[in-house]
């Protein structure tokens, strides 16, 4: 079965150490150009350490789950440990479907899309941006996306 770590043979040498962990005090501002290019490497960085992060912590959890095994005699206990490891693995599955989603902001970056929005085309906030990397539309026009969708499943 193929895994998002299938990529990482050996998890601690592979993966790069997170980009936004500098000492760097830059952070985007509304005096400079939206989106220029000072902008855009600060957004894919943030959004490459968070991607590296994510594999990281899968990693772990991969390694965990093979060298812990379930072993606790006691029913309560073992149902107690599935419990958790069942919610670990959601979390990885929830992880996984953000991987694409980052997937897809490192690609509007490279594409010069990123930062504007899906609908409009207006601009995304950056504090938006900052909050939320991934994010493909304004405050808005996310809401009137929400409240369409809601009315569609209502009827």
């Amino acid at each position: 079965m193929a895994t998002v770590l299938d990529c990482y043979d050996e998890p601690e040498k592979a993966l790069p150490t997170a980009a936004n962990d500098s000492d760097s005090a830059y952070r985007p501002h509304n005096d400079e150009p939206f989106m220029g290019p000072r902008q855009l490497d600060y957004f894919r960085e943030k959004l490459l350490a968070w991607k590296d992060a994510i594999y990281r912590e899968a990693a772990g959890t991969l390694n965990q789950l093979q060298t812990d095994s379930l072993r606790e005699a006691d029913l309560t206990d073992r149902a107690s440990s599935e419990t958790d490891w069942s919610i670990e693995l959601r979390t990885r599955d929830r992880q996984r479907k953000l991987i694409s989603k980052i997937d897809a902001a490192l690609r509007r970056i490279e594409e010069g899309e990123y930062g504007y929005c899906e609908v409009t085309g207006e601009p995304i906030p950056l504090g938006r941006l900052e909050a939320r990397p991934t994010a493909t539309m304004t405050v808005e026009a996310q809401e009137r996306h929400e409240r369409n969708e809601k009315i569609s499943r209502e009827e």
